[in-house]
């Protein structure tokens, strides 16, 4: 199953590197905001899903994602003591973005945009970031779950 979670990894790390969320980005895009980046698709991937899979499963997919972004600091060069102190952290900014996003299809753009504002703090575009996550969601409600799982897909927002 390690390989299917993979696939779904590569498909998150793909969406998040699409070159239009970083035009929104008005002075410089870093490692962390990246990742910021990542967890957002992550969040809403895991709240469109989280009906369609059991628990267990979600929970295996959650800790894989998190393996494969402690690989992705260690490949940077960072040591055991960084890397857990990084870990933490984005860990618990995942939990916080998850409970920002979990009724984002119910409020309004500028609910959205201070929500984005809270991760990414510095001047985006927010509105475009926030019109962009509203097309991912309805990308996310039109494809299935086991789509993610069989390859890296080719779609685009």
């Amino acid at each position: 199953m390690n390989k299917n979670y993979l696939n779904i990894y590569n498909n998150l790390v793909k969406f998040s590197r699409n070159k239009i969320i970083y035009s929104f980005f008005t002075k410089n895009d870093t490692f962390s905001d990246r990742l910021i980046i990542l967890m957002f698709h992550f969040a809403f991937f895991i709240n469109i899903y989280k009906k369609n899979i059991n628990k267990e499963e979600m929970q295996n997919l959650y800790d894989f994602f998190f393996r494969q972004l402690e690989l992705s600091i260690r490949e940077i060069g960072y040591g055991d003591a960084t890397i857990n102190k990084k870990m933490k952290n984005y860990i618990n900014t995942f939990h916080a973005i998850l409970f920002d996003l979990n009724n984002w299809s119910e409020i309004d753009i500028l609910k959205k945009n201070e929500i984005i504002k809270k991760f990414l703090d510095y001047e985006v575009k927010f509105n475009n970031l926030s019109e962009y996550f509203d097309k991912y969601i309805d990308l996310l409600r039109k494809k299935s779950f086991n789509l993610f799982l069989k390859s890296v897909i080719n779609l685009e927002i």
